[in-house]
């Protein structure tokens, strides 16, 4: 069923209640979604106050590498433009040596987070992911691993004759600091069987982060839009994620991944032309800040939208713009440009500055480090 448009006179009702501390609505939020012209900003503002009283004027990052173990993915999903076969010219998995040298290399760049990022290889087992994990750590003391979505969790459990929960029991033995939120893409079946077929379905997403949380797990929170799901599937998508947090406060943050359509499946096939709009970048950052009364960070992810949209988002509800990254190669194989590669401290001041907020480099768990 789709929302109906909003008159002016409920659009102020809904943001009046949103400010008032009323909670939004899934209805509601998905009559956010469908807005155009100058409501927009109308939306964005009313975002950008409440950032303003729940985290202040700081905007945040995390000084970080992404590490692609393998393109080598049991999934090849129609969103992702990355995944290969094991028999394409173009697939690679890396050496113990060859991925002790990336771990190297994030060591000289002085990170203290690296998020170990690739497809879910059909020949992992838990065995694997523990094997990165311990050479990550020997190689970069201190550091902070962010891996492991649900998806990979659930395949490595079934690899190794394992329950999820026993699988992320072994991660946490092995050094992984936290879980990623990524693999929820849309946590609606029907979407999914479009977009992710392979991958588990929304229920049990949902209950290996509830596991995570059990075992002691910190998770980031992700959704990924403007592929071919409607404002209510979003909206019903944020519900979700409200209620997980409700119950267990296991997310640090909501990462907005904006779809980028070029070379993906879904683009083959024909079922999308385009990927996200800046209407739809700039309204998913806001009306998730509504929406989302008990998460305290929405990130502006700058690889998927760029430098320039990112400093809109920042004006429209976000307060984090991620980490320096030094590599997305998920990105850029879906048609994101040289930026997505790394974004410069130097370059987060100077947009910070310039919108009269300040910036702050902090830990994966958001403890202000300088």
């Amino acid at each position: 069923m789709t929302t109906p448009r909003l008159n002016h006179a409920e659009l102020c009702r809904i943001l009046d209640d949103a400010m008032a501390g009323s909670r939004m609505s899934e209805t509601e939020a998905a009559a956010l979604f469908r807005l155009t012209g100058r409501d927009i900003w109308k939306v964005a503002a009313a975002a950008d106050e409440r950032r303003e009283e729940v985290v202040g004027d700081t905007v945040t990052y995390v000084r970080n590498m992404n590490l692609h173990m393998t393109n080598i993915c049991k999934n090849r999903c129609g969103l992702c433009a990355f995944g290969r076969k094991p028999t394409d010219p173009d697939a690679f998995c890396f050496t113990d040596e060859e991925f002790r040298e990336r771990a190297r290399d994030a060591a000289k760049r002085e990170v203290t987070e690296v998020c170990y990022l690739a497809g879910v290889h059909p020949g992992f087992t838990i065995e694997n992911y523990e094997k990165m994990i311990q050479t990550l750590r020997e190689e970069i003391p201190g550091v902070h691993v962010h891996g492991c979505s649900p998806d990979e969790i659930a395949f490595a459990a079934y690899k190794s004759g394992l329950t999820t929960k026993e699988t992320l029991m072994r991660l946490k033995e092995a050094g992984l600091g936290s879980v990623q939120g990524t693999a929820a893409e849309i946590l609606v079946d029907s979407v999914r069987k479009v977009i992710c077929e392979k991958k588990i379905p929304a229920e049990e997403w949902v209950r290996i982060i509830r596991e995570a949380h059990e075992v002691g797990f910190k998770a980031t929170s992700t959704i990924m839009y403007g592929s071919v799901e409607t404002p209510e599937e979003r909206a019903h998508h944020l519900s979700i994620l409200r209620d997980v947090q409700d119950e267990t406060q296991v997310f640090t943050e909501l990462v907005p991944l904006a779809f980028l359509h070029h070379n993906t499946p879904l683009e083959a096939d024909g079922k999308v032309t385009y990927g996200s709009t800046g209407r739809e970048d700039i309204l998913l950052t806001a009306v998730s800040r509504l929406f989302l009364d008990n998460m305290k960070n929405i990130q502006v992810p700058w690889s998927k939208i760029g430098q320039k949209m990112t400093q809109l988002g920042l004006m429209s509800g976000g307060n984090d713009v991620g980490g320096t990254m030094f590599v997305d190669s998920l990105s850029r194989t879906a048609g994101a440009g040289e930026e997505a590669d790394f974004f410069d401290p130097k370059d987060m001041q100077y947009l910070c500055a310039d919108m009269g907020r300040k910036l702050a480099r902090r830990d994966t768990l958001y403890n202000i480090l300088e």
